[in-house]
């Protein structure tokens, strides 16, 4: 199966190598956000709390983005965004006081999940949904998937390097970590440049009076369902689930670096299964019957009485829990009208961060109050209700290349 469509417009391969920049930098960041709050000070709970305020901010500004998209140059939208990552990579690299980063968490692009959930995402999806035809859409947001959890995987590794520095040169951890958050800023910089070599639209639509119309309804019926698997998938946000294996295991920072690795390398594989799995079940099946055992295996994972038996049944739930990210994206996409695309991708998005912003508060509680892995089982049953849901409301619901 070719990894790309031959039919594809040449801004796609720019939006897919910004997505991989920010994938490295979302890589690593998930796993040194806990690390760099706890050498400050900060309590499981607080940690907690900032993550918390990374996700509502990140929603707040994903939905307004969303809301505006339809209106304006998505081309701007994505250099601006850009400029705010940069702005974030520096708060971080220079603040040390809690309540300063707590509010550069909330304002700029820091992300503490496994996947992308930043005010980039709806922009993104509306270019790359034109940027090919309806029977290769779900291969080319596979690509797209593909490259962000193959990049994130090296940016993972690259977690280890802080810990690697601090042991060749002394000094301790601090100020390695806040390099790596300068690197950040920088693969913001390297991002702002290649996103202004978009081209501008051949041709403009009329704006709509409203960002969501005919799609409305069944937008808003699918964000209340995303939202509930968001909300359950927020009790394990990357930096969090880290946190509980440092807890839990006392895992170093190097090798939760390996394992995050190995982690989203799965995943990536993963989103290559995806299309063709799709091809032959269609896409809500797909989204459904591989999410379902991902998640009963999440809930066994606080049962296991080793190390090893823990980061196994992780590695065995990477290998299915994401194949549902590009035939999502896909299904939201092909059951809308594309001047409405960018608002449906927001409003469908946002709930990934902002229901699963409510979640690390919980789960920052529950990890202060025992190790023994509360938050893992609390999240693999809410979003396995999200699976029977999904499937009782959509499976009658085809997208167009299903159809006939």
């Amino acid at each position: 199966m070719r990894l790309l469509p031959q039919a594809l417009r040449p801004e796609a391969r720019l939006l897919l190598t910004g997505r991989g920049l920010r994938a490295f930098g979302d890589g690593f960041v998930s796993l040194l956000l806990p690390v760099y709050l706890q050498l400050l000070g900060f309590s499981d709970s607080a940690i907690g709390v900032l993550v918390a305020a990374t996700l509502a901010g990140s929603a707040a500004l994903t939905l307004g983005v969303g809301f505006v998209a339809h209106r304006s140059d998505h081309h701007v939208l994505l250099v601006a965004a850009c400029v705010l990552m940069i702005a974030t990579g520096i708060g971080f690299a220079l603040e040390t006081q809690y309540w300063p980063l707590l509010l550069i968490g909330f304002v700029g692009t820091l992300n503490p999940s496994a996947g992308d959930v930043s005010l980039f995402l709806p922009l993104e999806q509306a270019l790359l949904a034109e940027a090919t035809v309806d029977r290769d859409r779900t291969r080319l947001f596979a690509a797209y998937s593909l490259v962000g959890s193959l990049v994130a995987a090296l940016g993972s590794f690259a977690a280890g390097l802080p810990e690697l520095a601090a042991d060749t040169l002394g000094g301790g951890l601090v100020k390695p970590v806040q390099a790596m958050f300068a690197l950040y800023a920088l693969l913001g910089l390297a991002t702002y440049f290649l996103y202004r070599r978009l081209p501008p639209p051949a041709t403009r639509r009329a704006a709509p009076a409203q960002p969501l119309r005919s799609s409305r309804r069944i937008v808003l019926v699918l964000a209340a369902l995303f939202s509930l698997d968001a909300f359950g998938g927020g009790f394990i946000v990357q930096s969090l689930l880290a946190l509980w294996l440092f807890d839990r295991f006392g895992l170093s920072l190097a090798a939760a670096g390996s394992f995050f690795f190995w982690s989203n390398v799965l995943t990536a594989l993963s989103f290559l299964a995806a299309p063709r799995i799709a091809d032959r079940i269609g896409l809500v099946n797909t989204m459904v019957w591989t999410h379902l055992p991902s998640n009963l295996l999440l809930i066994l994972v606080p049962f296991a009485p080793s190390l090893w038996l823990a980061l196994l049944l992780l590695l065995l739930r990477s290998a299915l829990s994401s194949m549902d990210v590009p035939t999502r994206t896909s299904y939201v996409m092909a059951v809308v009208t594309p001047p409405e695309r960018a608002a449906a991708a927001s409003v469908t998005a946002v709930p990934r961060s902002l229901a699963a912003a409510a979640a690390p508060l919980a789960s920052g509680y529950l990890l202060a109050l025992s190790s023994f892995g509360w938050p893992l089982i609390a999240a693999g049953t809410i979003k396995a209700i999200y699976d029977l849901l999904l499937l009782t409301m959509f499976r009658h619901r085809r997208p167009p290349e299903e159809r006939g």
